[in-house]
């Protein structure tokens, strides 16, 4: 079997390419830079050229993006997509009901306002990852003292200049005043998401005079849908992250590896960015606990963050997800922090029990190797096309 695989940046591109090649699939890569645009006659002449030059079963892309979905269609050919952003807001363009589709989404919650709604081209599918390439990983001794570490953060602070939030300059200070509240009262809230529904009229008005959103030329996103998960979950997840790490910091050895200098956490050991593929995995595997602070517009599904770190070997402490205990035991193979104090604390436990830590961390490899392998996940999309 051949697929043509869509050659655009994703973390885990090769990691699915060498899955399904040990499903016996091989994959060609395509790519045109307009692959982000709505409506491109310079890609569509490309694809057209590309499938003319083998019989694909179907076309593959990590997220979604409505012209591949266009041009599936056209050329009667089945699309599949496997999201691991969130937001994504092309998955409101109208293509997403073309009967082409099959759209596996991480999130099982944005799963189900799709699938509610009465959309029948979208599957509820984990990310995963690959646990043999990262396991054959052997750390060099020249790294292993730089790498090692009691707590490590590897992510975004969201701190870089002009971000979505700070656009709002000129909202007026009622509106300010409402967004910190709901936006307080978000962080300090996991497993439920209310920040669009508290979007009124009113906020939104002002909202489009300080930052216009005009909604995608086939798009069918609301505003509230934007500027409650760009603008504010991202806004919410710098302060969450900067206000748990600095508390870390302030009472435990923490390695920090992010973009951008963060001089609030003076504490911290700054380590700038890390390489996903290469460098990342020896890090959770040497690091006696590794912290994942999701993205508060990932409402429910597993980061892939999480899926390296427990695929990696490593011990996962993370606030709570609800997707996680679709697939593994809390304190069995994870652990999950319910607020500030409970994260501490866990983080003070576990650095002062060592077998029991190791033991978690090994039961989550395990379970990894046994079921949450991209392997396992090309076959769930293999066995949903052929039903």
């Amino acid at each position: 079997m051949k697929i043509l695989f869509l050659d655009s940046p994703a973390f885990a591109k090769q990691d699915m390419i060498d899955a399904f090649e040990a499903n016996q699939i091989t994959c060609d890569l395509f790519y045109h830079k307009d692959y982000k645009e709505r409506h491109s006659k310079e890609f569509e002449e490309a694809f057209a050229a590309a499938l003319a030059n083998a019989s694909y079963a179907f076309v593959f892309s990590f997220n979604y993006s409505p012209i591949l979905s266009a041009c599936c269609q056209n050329h009667n050919i089945k699309y599949v997509s496997y999201i691991y952003d969130s937001p994504l807001v092309a998955l409101y363009s109208y293509t997403l009901i073309n009967s082409c589709n099959y759209v596996f989404l991480f999130d099982k919650s944005v799963y189900l306002t799709f699938k509610n709604a009465g959309i029948d081209t979208v599957y509820y599918l984990p990310l995963a990852a690959n646990v043999s390439r990262l396991s054959a990983m052997v750390c060099p001794d020249a790294l292993t003292e730089k790498l090692s570490a009691d707590v490590s953060f590897v992510g975004s602070l969201y701190n870089e200049e002009h971000n979505f939030f700070d656009r709002l300059e000129t909202i007026s200070d009622f509106t300010r005043g409402y967004l910190d509240a709901i936006m307080r009262a978000q962080q300090n809230v996991y497993g439920i998401f209310f920040l669009e529904d508290l979007l009124t009229p009113d906020i939104i008005a002002d909202l489009q005079k300080a930052a216009p959103y005009t909604p995608m030329s086939d798009g069918t996103e609301s505003a509230a849908y934007v500027y409650a998960n760009y603008f504010l979950c991202r806004k919410i997840t710098a302060r969450e992250r900067l206000s748990l790490l600095k508390q870390v910091s302030d009472r435990f050895s923490l390695k920090l590896y992010t973009h951008n200098p963060v001089p609030e956490l003076p504490h911290a050991q700054f380590m700038g960015p890390v390489d996903w593929y290469s460098t990342m995995p020896l890090i959770f595997r040497h690091s006696r606990i590794n912290l994942n602070i999701s993205l508060k517009s990932i409402h429910t599904g597993v980061p892939l963050r999480c899926m390296d770190i427990l695929g990696s070997g490593g011990f996962l402490l993370t606030n709570y997800q609800e997707d996680l205990l679709d697939l593994f035991v809390p304190e069995e193979d994870f652990v999950f922090y319910e607020n500030e104090e409970d994260f501490i604390r866990k983080i003070d436990y576990y650095l002062s029990h060592e077998k029991e830590r190791q033991q978690i961390a090994a039961n989550a490899l395990g379970k990894m190797a046994e079921r949450h392998t991209f392997c396992h996940r090309v076959t769930s999309i293999l066995q949903i096309l052929s039903d």
